[in-house]
C-alpha cells in the first residue's frame, strides 16, 4: 500500500484540493496522511484548519509554523520553522510521496525539508508565471526539487520540460480549483445573507487584493488606490476577504477593516470557505483585485474579473478577465466596463482555459500506479 501525505498551508491550497484530499482519504489502496500547517494554524486568518475538520477530512499532524507574528524577518522565521518540523514531520511519518501545490514560501520549505529527507514530491501548479511576487522563484524552485508533475495547462506542461524536467513525467490534468466550480453544492442568495450576516444590492463586487511580494512598500498606496475607486461606486455591496499571511499584510487588513467600518454596505471575512466563497462569486457582478483564483476559477461561472497590478502578470487569461493598473482611474474604468452591455454579452461564451475533465481523479490515478523506484535519481532534460 502507498503511502501518500498531502501537507496544506492555506485556506486557498486546501480549497483547491479538496476533492483531491478526499478521493485520498476514501481509497483503500492508499494510506492517506494529511498536514495542516502554515495559515491554518493562525488565529488572524481564521484558523481555517477547522474547516477541513467539519468537511470530515481528518487531520494527522497540525503544525504550527508562526504565522500570527508579522514582524522584522517574519518570512525568514515562518520559513526556517516549517523546514525544522515539516523535517521532523517527514521522519515519523516516512511516506511514499509528498503532495505540494503551488508556489508559496511554507510550500518551498516543505519542498526542501522533503529533498533533505530524500522523500518524492508530487508537485501541483508548476510552470506558470506571476512575474511581480518571490513565488515565481519559489514555484520554479519547487518544481526541480521534484519528481511527478501536474499542470494546469499544456503550456505550463511544456515549460516544466523547459526546466529540465522529464516528459514522461509530467501530466497536464487541467487546474483542480475549476473542476471544484463543477462540483461545489452552492447556496442561494437568501442562504447567504442569513449565513454571513450581509445584504446583496442591485451591484455587488467581491474583493481580494493581496501583497505583491517584489513591490514591498506600494501594498497600503495599491489599496488605497483602490478603496478610493470603490469608494465612489453607488448602490454596490463590497464584500472583502482577508488578504494572505505575507509582509504588508496586516496593514491591508487593518485599512481595508477601518474602510468597512465606515462604509456600510461593505465587509470583511478572515475566510470564507470554498462553498461560500463559490457562492458569492455566483452573486457577484464581478471579482475585483490580484488572487489567483480571478484568474484560474472566475471564468467558468463566467463572471467578470478585475485584475489588478502586476501580482497576476505572466499567467494565460480568459478573456472574462479585465486587467488594470493599481491607480484610481485606471480601476475605476474597469470596474466601469464590467456593466457595459458589449463585455456582458461577452461573458455568455468565455472558455476557460483551465478546464479539464476528471482533474481529480486523473491525478490519483497517476499517484497509484507510478513507478517511484530510482525517482530520486533525477537526470536532467535537455529539449
Amino acid at each position: 500500500m502507498r503511502k501518500i501525505c498531502l501537507i496544506t498551508t492555506s485556506r486557498a491550497d486546501y480549497g483547491i484540493q479538496s476533492n483531491l484530499i478526499r478521493l485520498l482519504q476514501n481509497d483503500p489502496d492508499i494510506d492517506f496522511v494529511l498536514i495542516a500547517s502554515g495559515s491554518h494554524m493562525s488565529c488572524k486568518h481564521g484558523e481555517t484548519y477547522q474547516e477541513i475538520e467539519s468537511d470530515g477530512i481528518c487531520i494527522h499532524q497540525k503544525i504550527d509554523i508562526g504565522m500570527d507574528d508579522e514582524g522584522d524577518l517574519y518570512v525568514e522565521h515562518v520559513f526556517a520553522n516549517a523546514v525544522l518540523k515539516f523535517s521532523e514531520a517527514l521522519r515519523r511519518v516516512k511516506p511514499d510521496v509528498v503532495i505540494l501545490l503551488g508556489d508559496r514560501y511554507e510550500m518551498l520549505a516543505a519542498a526542501f525539508s522533503c529533498c533533505l529527507n530524500n522523500v518524492p514530491i508530487a508537485h501541483l501548479h508548476g510552470g506558470e508565471a506571476t512575474f511581480a511576487l518571490i513565488d515565481e522563484a519559489c514555484r520554479h524552485s519547487i518544481s526541480k526539487m521534484s519528481h511527478l508533475h501536474f499542470t494546469s495547462c499544456e503550456a505550463y506542461r511544456r515549460r516544466v520540460i523547459q526546466l529540465g524536467e522529464q516528459p514522461r513525467r509530467v501530466f497536464n490534468v487541467g487546474a483542480l480549483g475549476v473542476e471544484n466550480v463543477l462540483k461545489t453544492p452552492l447556496m442561494t442568495r437568501k442562504e447567504l445573507e442569513d449565513n454571513l450576516g450581509i445584504k446583496f444590492l442591485s451591484k455587488n463586487l467581491l474583493v481580494t487584493f493581496h501583497p505583491v511580494t517584489l513591490e514591498q512598500g506600494k501594498a497600503e498606496i495599491q489599496l488605497k488606490e483602490l478603496l478610493s475607486a470603490l469608494a465612489t461606486l453607488e448602490n454596490t455591496m463590497i464584500l472583502f476577504t482577508h488578504p494572505n499571511a505575507d509582509m504588508e499584510g496586516d496593514a491591508i487588513a487593518a485599512q481595508i477593516q477601518k474602510f468597512v467600518s465606515s462604509h456600510p454596505d461593505c465587509y470583511l471575512f478572515s475566510s470564507l470557505g470554498k462553498k461560500r466563497y463559490f457562492s458569492v462569486i455566483t452573486q457577484v457582478d464581478a471579482v475585483v483585485g490580484n488572487s489567483s483564483s480571478g484568474i484560474i476559477e472566475v471564468p467558468s461561472f463566467k463572471i467578470a474579473t478585475v485584475n489588478i497590478g502586476n501580482r497576476q502578470r505572466g499567467r494565460i487569461q480568459a478573456a472574462s478577465v479585465i486587467n488594470c493598473e493599481p491607480d484610481k482611474n485606471s480601476i475605476s474604468m474597469a470596474i466601469a466596463k464590467v456593466y457595459q452591455p458589449e463585455f456582458q454579452n461577452l461573458l455568455k461564451t468565455v472558455q476557460n482555459p483551465y478546464a479539464k475533465e476528471n482533474t481529480a481523479e486523473n491525478i490519483l490515478k497517476i499517484l497509484k500506479t507510478e513507478r517511484l523506484d530510482n525517482v530520486l535519481q533525477k537526470e536532467f532534460y535537455d529539449m
